[in-house]
């Protein structure tokens, strides 16, 4: 869907965008009589968001299956052809006032930017409002308490922060009064609806004190309680929007175009969408293979760290299966086309992918699951402070109102709002000094409450990088020569060579075979540098290694072996062992061979080991540990660990692993030990008590102050001061992070 213009689904276009795009057009009809459609979502908010547009279509009869992925924003339908149509399904979304557009990762990516633009720009203009305002009511306190100001210089003053907080309101509060007219239009509510009551009803009475020259106006009530909201706005938008970028970093790796070989053997590129099982592609070396298929000419090395997670390149020939995403390294391969586009096993991953965060954004958060109750809370008690000062008190409608507007003010959920990222953002700078990433808005959460750990091998438990085994074992002059070829490649094994002999010079007019190895002539005759065969080595003698090797032949001498070994992390075992010692399960899953992954997990002490899985296998293996009630830590690094990463409770994964594994993960951790992931632990589980300790805070202080706000006794002044100090208990109480005894 590259080439498709962006335009709405809606039922009803709006009148300067021309006709609504038909979506039937990008239906996609199965062999087994089910149709399904791709759509993105432009104004997804939250869960509540996710849960009212499945639950609207999935009791539609035909339809099979209807997900929304809230970090990407997709919208997935399936239904039975004839049993339902394309255009009915998307009008019913439509009606729920969504706006619906063909699934377009470019295009998602660029609203996203833009959103979080408009963020920046309503956080800069409500701050640069409260800064000022708040200076001009300082002024007023002053001249009010010292009973020295003319009610002319109250009144000069209170217009001038009008002319500066009333556009700003109108401005800056855009965010939180879409998403309350919203979820009103609808017959929801949210933490946005008190929000945005509270604010307009306080700058309206501000205006209308001013208007009448009243005592006091709360406009830097309005202005500060935006200002800290579009804080954590913009911070959790941040935070989805690096998990969004797991899945179209996948997406990245699939060719746009391939190269077809027709009948005649003619090439003529097209895109991979128009590719079709049984044509003949050509990929040359350096290119990666857009689709699945069976080499039928051609020798080469392909980098398969997609599929295995391993970093040795693997040789193949005809005959040989290989996958979309996968890189061609060696020569040109012309492969017989068996899947294409989304049957290819790499749109198999990012399906893999969609479907984990899926099943992640089901973790409500604490803060959701209050707000759930507090927000109709909140409007109950304002009402009833009206209709009590109005009705039984006698009031005037001023006085009921003003008292009504301080129970919103007081109980305007800032604190409650800050309670999870005020933690976050002291536990993020807190990580960052131990060489951890915190990527996920509700990573620290989920860290805190993991019983089973997960390790890949390669790349985690281990560097990833193969080293040469015992170089002084070797006579100097086998590894000068052996290097001196090796210094052609850039294969791994080759560069672990050049790596234990860096002094060694370049040797002219080397030769590399795909598949073999490397040659070259010298006055004494052929030099090769491969595997065993190709350079003659019959014999079995000294094949006790299990690990990767390399033989060195040349004329009259006798073949010399190279063998090469991935070494553990220095810390790895007392890791693991401070893992066994807390009676946290530990699991070692790799794509690795049986007889090497064996040999780690004796020197790790990790019993509970499987080798040889595929992407696939290792996210069945963590369903499996979940279904058991198992909460799950996946630390992993390989391209083929990113979908388990996704699927599992929390991930994390070392900053030399690939790109897409880093974005999956919830947390990254540098440099070449595994302390930091204890210490993130540690982090996490003391962040997790002061979360709850912040929630105490922001619900003591409620229990205090409504009762003072709804019996009049608090104005929305002292409000606004009191709701303001509950956001710095809480920001304080976050702070403690940062002293050493606080990580218990």
């Amino acid at each position: 869907m590259a080439d498709v213009a962006v335009h709405g689904f809606d039922s009803k276009p709006a009148h300067d965008e021309g006709p609504a795009v038909d979506p039937t057009a990008y239906v996609r009809t199965a062999d087994d009589g089910t149709a399904s459609l791709h759509l993105m979502i432009e104004n997804l908010h939250c869960a509540n968001c996710v849960r009212q547009i499945e639950s609207t279509l999935t009791p539609v009869p035909g339809v099979v299956e209807a997900r929304v992925n809230l970090t990407t924003r997709r919208l997935f339908l399936r239904w039975q052809t004839g049993a339902a149509q394309a255009a009915d399904l998307v009008a019913r979304v439509a009606a729920q006032g969504y706006r619906l557009v063909p699934f377009d990762p470019a295009a998602l990516a660029s609203a996203a930017d833009d959103e979080d633009k408009k963020l920046l720009r309503a956080m800069a203009v409500a701050g640069f409002a409260a800064a000022n305002v708040m200076l001009l009511s300082v002024s007023v306190w002053a001249g009010a308490w010292g009973a020295d100001m003319s009610t002319v210089t109250r009144d000069f003053l209170h217009w001038i922060s009008a002319l500066i907080a009333l556009p700003a309101v109108a401005y800056a509060g855009r965010p939180f009064f879409r998403s309350a007219a919203g979820a009103l239009s609808t017959g929801r509510l949210n933490m946005d609806v008190p929000i945005s009551l509270a604010v307009i009803l306080a700058a309206g009475m501000s205006l209308y004190e001013t208007m009448n020259s009243g005592v006091h106006a709360y406009f830097d009530a309005s202005v500060t309680l935006l200002f800290f909201l579009l804080i954590g706005r913009y911070l959790d938008r941040r935070a989805r929007g690096k998990a969004r970028s797991a899945a179209e970093q996948l997406m990245v790796l699939g060719a746009t175009a391939a190269t077809v070989v027709d009948e005649t053997g003619r090439q003529r590129a097209v895109p991979v969408a128009n590719v079709e099982p049984g044509m003949t592609v050509a990929v040359a070396a350096g290119e990666r293979i857009p689709v699945d298929g069976t080499i039928i000419a051609g020798r080469s090395d392909i980098d398969t760290s997609l599929v295995t997670g391993e970093s040795l390149p693997k040789a193949v020939s005809a005959g040989a299966l290989v996958h979309a995403g996968t890189l061609n390294l060696g020569a040109p391969l012309d492969i017989r086309v068996t899947a294409a586009g989304e049957g290819t096993l790499l749109a198999d991953i990012v399906r893999l992918m969609e479907a984990a965060e899926q099943g992640r954004a089901r973790y409500v958060r604490i803060a959701d699951r209050v707000a759930a109750v507090y927000a109709p809370a909140v409007h109950i008690l304002a009402a009833v402070t009206f209709l009590g000062w109005l009705v039984i008190g006698g009031a005037d409608w001023q006085v009921a109102l003003m008292n009504a507007i301080a129970v919103l003010i007081i109980t305007c959920p800032c604190a409650l709002g800050l309670a999870v990222p005020a933690v976050q953002v002291v536990a993020s700078g807190r990580l960052l000094k131990l060489g951890v990433l915190l990527k996920s808005a509700d990573g620290l959460e989920r860290l805190a409450g993991f019983d089973t750990v997960v390790f890949d091998k390669t790349g985690t438990l281990t560097l990833g990088r193969p080293e040469l085994v015992a170089p002084e074992a070797v006579a100097p002059e086998d590894l000068a020569l052996a290097a001196s070829l090796a210094m052609a490649s850039r294969h791994p094994l080759a560069r672990a060579l050049t790596r234990a002999a860096p002094d060694v010079p370049a040797l002219a007019g080397v030769h590399e075979e795909p598949g073999m190895g490397l040659r070259a002539e010298t006055e004494a005759g052929e030099v090769r540098l491969g595997n065993r065969l190709w350079c003659g080595c019959e014999s079995e003698t000294g094949t006790g290694h299990s690990g990767p090797e390399l033989w060195l032949s040349r004329p009259g001498g006798t073949p010399v072996r190279f063998t090469f070994t991935d070494r553990l992390r220095a810390d790895a075992a007392e890791v693991v062992g401070w893992f066994h010692a807390r009676g946290h399960r530990v699991v070692l899953l790799s794509g690795d061979r049986p007889s090497v992954v064996e040999a780690v997990a004796a020197k790790v002490s990790i019993d509970d080991w499987r080798a040889e899985l595929t992407p696939r296998d290792k996210v069945g293996a963590l369903d499996a540990m979940q279904a058991e009630g198992r909460h799950v830590l996946m630390i992993g690094d390989g391209l083929n660990d990113a979908p388990a990463l996704g699927a599992a409770f929390v991930s994390m994964s070392p900053s030399s692993a690939a790109d897409v594994s880093r974005t999956a993960a919830d947390l990254v951790f540098q440099g070449d030990k595994l302390a930091p992931v204890v210490e993130a632990i540690r982090v996490a589980r003391s962040s997790k008590r002061l979360v709850f300790q912040n929630f105490g805070l922001a619900l003591l202080y409620n229990a205090i102050a409504i009762p003072l706000a709804m019996a009049g006794l608090i104005t929305p002044l002292i409000a606004a001061v009191a709701m303001s100090s509950s956001s710095l208990a809480v920001t304080g109480n976050a702070l403690r992070l940062n002293f050493k005894r606080a990580l218990r």
